[in-house]
């Protein structure tokens, strides 16, 4: 949809306004900018892209849905409740001595319960615009139940809070609306937004595909490894499963049809590679930020910890459809139709310098995230030039229109991270989320692997129909405590509830990466959703891994570290066998069964574990492997 000018200026003021305040250029003249001020004003930014962009009923749109000519009409309401919203904020921005001040009293009057709710409101229509209906419904449950907890059995029970009380922990406490969730949507968040649409400007996700293509397409099933390749690099920059699967997929699915796999199967790949991005070092789609923020360690450790469960995932998505090529006969792509690696490189070789200084920025120099990725950015746009296409030059139109793509992403994130933080304050004085853990964890009777199970499948639940971002403050507040309490360090906690919160996005019902890909693949979503979850099985097995094995984490020394990732590569890659059913030619359901739980004990702790699983799968596939031998004596 084309945007009107006055938007398109807006957004690269918006952009404008976070770079020079996330950059602390202000501290350079002596300004400076108090967090509630900066977050007001980016929450008021946000909305206003909001109410001016999205309507509130999409049929409503002028034209109809699918009208892409011009932007949706603006109604009487819309201006209304960003009417409310600019007034509630700009009394956080102009008037900050009063917030200071309720601070102090540790209660609201008239006038600040009435400005609370002026922000509060159109902030929840917000979020069910860019969302849907399941977060500001989770959201207004435990709203309800911090006022009316009093009635309540069981666990929900508890003393009960005012609504004036709860206004006042979302308006001016520290967990509320301007708390942590948004600071880093404002601070981080929207840098690598930004970063990811300037690379994208600039051409990188053709080039990744590309270099992919010319990597892997000589291999049996190459367009498919390819795509687990780009969609993996792409991914982690990019933030969204969805949007990733759309940019990459539109390429790589195309491909993997064309050489036999079927339409449901090229889907599931895209939709599972696009996903595991999120996961992906150094990046991780912001996620590693949000995570170093939440638990208070430095970025480097996180970047340390999620290395090797993410190699894990990919490396189970890499061999299932290289065994699926195998087992459907798909040859490699010919000679003609693959690009030359050395020419591809030689291309675009440029576009890893961004990715290196912001790691040099990140780990090396222990910059701030966010001013580490507008560094990141500024080399985007210099680099650009190298390029022999000039459409490929981030010239100042370019850049408008990359900040104005970033910052379209963002709000969305924006409003739910502010939305976030009433939930948080709500469960804070309801104390809803301790019970939660420590319900779990007495249904479970205190077994760690129990715990484990129902945590992971509430995860899956809970994340369903949410983000990214979402899903992990939410799951983070409510899940992850409950694994702490049984000993399991926050890094192992918090990793675990990533990724089976993003497992949702291909798990049915409510998986959006699959709808996205099936879309592209003309495929049936469930069939789709069903091979998904096969493909991606890591994202259910390799949480228990961790939690169980922490050498998977870097914790330990380099032999440690190095015979728990060893073992546990070999048992990936065997668990891929046997959810495809093939390894040296294809597998009797005994054999499949036997191969699956060698793998799984490959992956477990210690020697003994791995041994026993590396001895009964070489007994069960040994007549297999006699055979071949006996073909190639012959021969």
């Amino acid at each position: 949809m084309r945007r009107p000018a006055f938007l398109i200026g807006l957004t690269t003021l918006i952009a404008g306004y976070h770079i020079v305040v996330v950059a602390q250029f202000p501290t350079w003249f002596g300004v400076f900018v108090p967090n509630e001020i900066h977050l007001a004003v980016s929450l008021s930014a946000a909305m206003t892209l909001i109410f001016l962009t999205l309507p509130a009923h999409r049929a409503r749109q002028v034209g109809g849905a699918n009208d892409e000519r011009r932007p949706p009409r603006v109604r009487w309401y819309d201006y209304l409740l960003l009417g409310f919203t600019l007034v509630s904020t700009c009394f956080v921005i102009f008037s900050y001595q009063s917030i200071l001040n309720y601070a102090e009293y540790g209660y609201l009057d008239t006038a600040g319960m009435v400005l609370s709710m002026m922000l509060v409101i159109p902030l929840l229509e917000a979020v069910r615009r860019t969302t849907g209906w399941a977060l500001p419904v989770i959201i207004l449950f435990f709203v309800l139940v911090t006022i009316f907890q009093r009635y309540l059995p069981g666990l929900l029970y508890g003393r009960g809070y005012p609504l004036h009380r709860l206004l006042y922990s979302s308006y001016v406490g520290s967990a509320g609306i301007f708390g942590l969730p948004l600071g880093i949507a404002a601070n981080i968040i929207i840098v690598f937004l930004i970063f990811g649409a300037l690379m994208q400007a600039a051409g990188a996700s053709r080039w990744f595909m590309d270099t992919a293509l010319a990597l892997t397409g000589r291999l049996c099933g190459g367009p498919a490894k390819a795509a687990v390749v780009a969609s993996a690099m792409f991914g982690s920059i990019s933030g969204s499963p969805s949007s990733n699967a759309a940019t990459t997929g539109v390429f790589t699915i195309p491909m993997m049809k064309s050489i036999g796999y079927t339409p449901a199967f090229a889907a599931a790949v895209e939709a599972v590679a696009s996903t595991g991005g999120i996961i992906l070092p150094p990046v991780m789609g912001a996620m590693a930020f949000l995570m170093a923020e939440w638990i208070e360690v430095s970025y480097s450790a996180v970047v340390a910890a999620a290395l090797v469960p993410a190699f894990l995932y990919f490396l189970i998505v890499f061999v299932s459809v290289h065994l699926q090529a195998k087992k459907a006969g798909i040859k490699a792509l010919a000679e003609a139709e693959l690009p030359r690696f050395w020419p591809v490189f030689r291309r675009g070789w440029y576009y890893m310098i961004p990715v290196a200084a912001l790691v040099y920025f990140l780990i090396i120099s222990s910059y701030p995230p966010g001013m580490a990725g507008i560094y990141a950015c500024g080399f985007v746009v210099a680099t650009s030039f190298v390029s022999r296409d000039p459409s490929l030059w981030l010239t100042p139109r370019r850049i408008v229109s990359a900040f104005d793509e970033g910052v379209h992403r963002w709000i969305t994130v924006a409003s739910i991270t502010a939305a976030v933080g009433i939930m948080i304050g709500a469960l804070e004085l309801s104390g809803v989320g301790i019970k939660v853990s420590r319900f779990i964890v007495e249904l479970a009777g205190g077994n760690l692997l129990l715990t484990l199970v129902f945590v992971g499948l509430v995860s899956l639940v809970v994340g369903m129909g949410l983000d990214a971002t979402p899903a992990y403050v939410t799951l983070a507040t409510l899940m992850a405590p409950a694994l702490v309490r049984l000993g399991v360090s926050e890094m192992a906690a918090h990793l675990y509830v990533i990724y089976w919160g993003l497992a949702s996005f291909y798990t049915p019902p409510t998986c959006i990466a699959v709808f996205v890909t099936s879309s592209i693949a003309n495929s049936k979503v469930w069939q789709t959703g069903w091979e998904a979850m096969r493909i991606g099985i890591a994202a259910y097995l390799i949480p228990f891994a961790f939690v169980f094995n922490d050498r998977l984490l870097m914790n330990g020394s380099v032999g440690q570290v190095a015979l728990a990732g060893g073992t546990a590569f070999v048992g990936s890659a065997l668990v891929a066998a046997g959810i495809q059913g093939y390894l040296f030619g294809s597998l009797n359901s005994f054999q499949r069964l036997v191969v699956l739980a060698g793998g799984l004990l490959l992956i477990a702790p210690g020697i003994v574990f791995p041994a026993a699983g590396l001895g009964a799968t070489a007994v069960a596939i040994s007549p297999k492997l006699m055979r071949l031998r006996s073909i190639s004596t012959r021969v």
